[in-house]
């Protein structure tokens, strides 16, 4: 595995703990060192615990930061190198991706197959094997897309458990040596698709651009329903009991963030505009995902008159979504940042990713617990539906802040429950 980022590091413990010896590189050493420690270098659930089992107890897993080395008894050597958005474009960066494969173009000693599971655009892998070619001859090598599907949160579970598997290759001795390192998932039924190298590609930006156009869609219709009086989550989950459209990513909230959706989204429609295609709907997406945490903020800073100096306000939850401390196009970092420059006091607390958005917003107060978030606030905005914050108390948040206000941005609670106690409550789409 080249590369220990997510889905090198999540990906290689997952095949040894399938019974592949399993070796991951890494150029940056302090990395490697961290590691080989048992520090997983981001948080993930189960992955601690899978790490130092396969440290102390099994020799099916190994850490190094020599690529050529490492690929003299490589039968089979994954790309997981990242591949974030370019700063003046949408395109996604390769160079990464590219380097990688010069290397493995110099080093290359018996035969291996070479697999981009880094999400690539369109025709990278043909790339990769054109890079290889210059240097290694083709029956040294075959190349392979095997997009991953994994998501923050529950990655071992998706790695182990998968709705599919997507191979694409170009001849039948690539597609064997694949679908016998995914064996294992037979017995469990998986589906296991085999495409030619172009369809695997797309499927991962098709995929996630489809997602992420379910949650915009019900993002925009819960702007409408807070305008005619009608309730998204009455509609959304009537929508979702119709077994053609699904109720998941029909949950209406502050938009879609993270290290995939943003950047996925931008890459697939960059490349339909290098090949003459207009993904109108794919734009509108994009557009309408950049606008709505910035919508929800200014939502916030209207109930108070745009007058939000001396205002104390509380948020809850940094990271893009729970059981993560991604802050990657967090909204929760966005609608934070917003608030604070128009003069709000903010007041922050998230169970893993505090240490990341130090970095990013470090003129905020960072608390140690929901209810020191509380303490003396005027609002509380609940950005992250992280489990600890479904059953707070609000007998005890009412105590603490003063005149509360509360923004529930992913519709955790109860409306009814919640003014009630004497709170005044804003969810999403209501």
């Amino acid at each position: 595995m080249v590369g220990t980022g997510y889905v090198g590091l999540v990906s290689g413990l997952c095949f040894a703990e399938f019974g592949f010896e399993t070796l991951c590189v890494d150029k940056d050493q302090s990395r490697i060192n961290s590691i080989a420690k048992g520090v997983c270098p981001f948080f993930e659930p189960g992955l601690d615990d899978l790490l130092v089992k396969h440290l102390n107890s099994t020799k099916r897993f190994s850490l190094s930061n020599n690529l050529s080395e490492s690929l003299k008894e490589a039968s089979v050597v994954f790309i997981t190198v990242g591949t974030p958005t370019k700063r003046l474009e949408n395109e996604a960066d390769l160079n990464d991706v590219y380097a990688v494969a010069e290397k493995i173009s110099e080093n290359i000693v018996n035969y291996c197959v070479v697999v981009t599971k880094s999400t690539v655009p369109v025709g990278t892998t043909r790339k990769i094997k054109e890079i290889i070619s210059q240097k290694s001859s083709s029956d040294k090598f075959d190349v392979v897309s095997n997009p991953e599907f994994l998501r923050e949160g529950s990655a071992i579970n998706d790695f182990m458990h998968p709705d599919r598997v997507v191979i694409g290759t170009e001849n039948k001795k690539s597609e064997d040596i694949m679908r016998q390192i995914y064996r294992p998932l037979y017995l469990q039924k998986t589906s296991i698709l085999s495409t030619t190298i172009e369809s695997a590609e797309v499927i991962k930006y098709a995929s996630n651009s489809f997602l992420a156009t379910k949650i915009s869609f019900i993002n925009e219709v819960a702007d409408l329903c807070e305008t005619v009086g009608a309730d998204v989550q009455d509609v959304s989950k009537a929508m979702g009991l119709d077994k053609r459209i699904g109720e998941k990513f029909l949950h209406a909230g502050p938009g879609f963030g993270g290290s995939c959706f943003p950047k996925d989204v931008k890459a697939f429609s960059a490349t339909a505009k290098k090949h003459n295609i207009e993904f109108s709907i794919i734009n509108a997406v994009n557009a309408s995902n950049e606008s709505r945490p910035r919508r929800i903020a200014s939502k916030i800073k209207n109930r108070f008159n745009n007058k939000l100096d001396g205002i104390s306000i509380g948020i809850l939850g940094l990271s893009f979504k729970p059981n993560t401390d991604d802050i990657r196009d967090s909204t929760s970092i966005i609608i934070a940042n917003e608030l604070n420059k128009s003069g709000g006091n903010i007041k922050c607390f998230d169970p893993h990713a505090m240490t990341n958005a130090k970095e990013i917003l470090p003129d905020i107060d960072y608390c140690k617990s929901a209810y020191d978030v509380c303490k003396g606030s005027r609002v509380l905005i609940i950005a992250t539906e992280w489990n600890e914050f479904r059953a707070l108390d609000l007998k005890k948040i009412k105590e603490l802040m003063k005149d509360p206000v509360i923004f529930d941005l992913r519709n955790i609670y109860n409306e009814t429950e919640v003014k009630d106690m004497g709170i005044e409550y804003h969810g999403v789409g209501k």
